[in-house]
C-alpha cells in the first residue's frame, strides 16, 4: 500500500526524524528530507537511503520558521512527485528558562517552528491529498501535548497548539480519504538528548547514570527511553490501510508518563 508514495519528514536529518524517514523508506516510499545540516551530510543521508532501499530520495533545506521557504518546499514536492501522500511535521528546537526570563525571540521561534510550520505544510499539501482522495498527516508532538512541565512554556504551549491543530484538521478532512493524527513521545535517547546529559551532570554535580534516572526518566514510570523505532513504527502504521480509522487522535509512546 506506501510502496511509490511520497513522504515529506520535515527535521529529519538526524533522530527521531531520520528514523521514521528511514521506516518509511524500508516500505518502498519516496523519501523528501529536511533540515538543517551540512551539504556534504545531506548529499550522503539523501544517497544512503537511495540506496539502501532503491527509492527516490530528495533533499530540501527550507527554513520551517519561513512560511514562504514552506510554500516553495511543498511546491517543489508537488511539482516533482505529485502529491505528498504523508506528511510527517516532526521539525523542533527546544529552549528552557523561567518565564520571566524566557527571550521574546525564543518564545517566537519555537511557536513558529515547532507549531506554526505544521500549519503551513498541512495548508499546502492538503489539496493534492484531497484530490487523490488519500492522505495522512502525522504530527511529531510530545508528552508536552498532554502535560506540563515547568521552564517550558514555549515548548509547552506549541505542543499543546499541535494536538489542538491535528483534532480541527482530522475533523475538517475525515470524509476525504485523509487521516491526521499526532505521535506524542516521551523522552528518546537522540543524539541531542545524549550530548545534554554530560553537561547536565556537571551543572547538577551528578553521574551521568543519575542524570538519566533521576531528571530525564524522573517522569516515565518504566525508566526506560522510547526509542526512535518505536515512534518510526507508529508513523507507520498510522500510514497503514489498518490505521484508516484512526484520526484526530493523540498517541502517547512515554513509558508511562501521562498516566500519572
Amino acid at each position: 500500500m506506501l510502496k511509490g508514495k511520497t513522504v515529506l519528514v520535515t527535521g529529519s536529518t538526524s533522530g527521531i526524524g531520520l528514523g521514521i524517514a528511514r521506516a518509511f523508506a524500508e516500505y518502498g516510499t519516496n523519501i523528501i528530507l529536511n533540515g538543517f545540516a551540512d551539504a556534504v551530510e545531506t548529499s550522503k543521508l539523501r544517497e544512503q537511503i537511495a540506496a539502501d532501499y532503491g527509492v527516490e530520495a530528495r533533499y530540501d533545506g527550507a527554513d520551517m520558521s519561513r512560511p514562504d521557504e514552506i510554500e516553495a518546499m511543498v511546491k517543489r514536492a508537488l511539482a516533482e512527485f505529485g502529491a505528498i501522500d504523508i506528511l510527517v511535521n516532526n521539525a523542533g528546537i527546544q529552549h528552557v528558562a523561567p518565564i520571566e526570563e524566557f527571550p521574546a525571540e525564543k518564545w517566537n521561534a519555537i511557536l513558529a517552528i515547532n507549531l506554526s510550520a505544521s500549519f503551513h505544510t498541512i495548508r499546502q499539501a492538503l489539496g493534492a491529498m484531497k484530490q487523490r482522495k488519500w492522505g495522512r498527516i502525522i504530527n511529531v508532538a510530545s508528552a508536552h501535548a498532554l502535560v506540563a512541565s515547568p521552564f517550558k512554556s514555549a515548548y509547552v504551549a506549541a505542543k499543546h497548539g499541535v494536538a489542538g491543530l491535528t483534532k480541527t484538521v482530522a475533523l475538517e478532512v475525515a470524509e476525504h480519504g485523509i487521516t491526521v493524527n499526532a505521535i506524542c513521545p516521551g523522552y528518546v535517547l537522540t543524539p541531542l538528548v545524549e550530548k545534554q546529559i554530560p553537561d547536565t551532570a556537571k551543572a547538577r554535580g551528578m553521574t551521568e547514570a543519575q542524570v538519566i534516572k533521576d531528571v530525564l526518566l524522573a517522569a516515565q514510570p518504566t525508566k526506560q527511553f522510547v526509542t526512535v523505532a518505536q515512534v518510526a513504527a507508529m508513523a507507520v502504521f498510522l500510514a497503514s490501510a489498518e490505521a484508516a480509522s484512526i484520526t484526530g487522535t493523540v498517541l502517547p509512546i512515554d513509558g508511562g508518563w501521562t498516566a500519572h
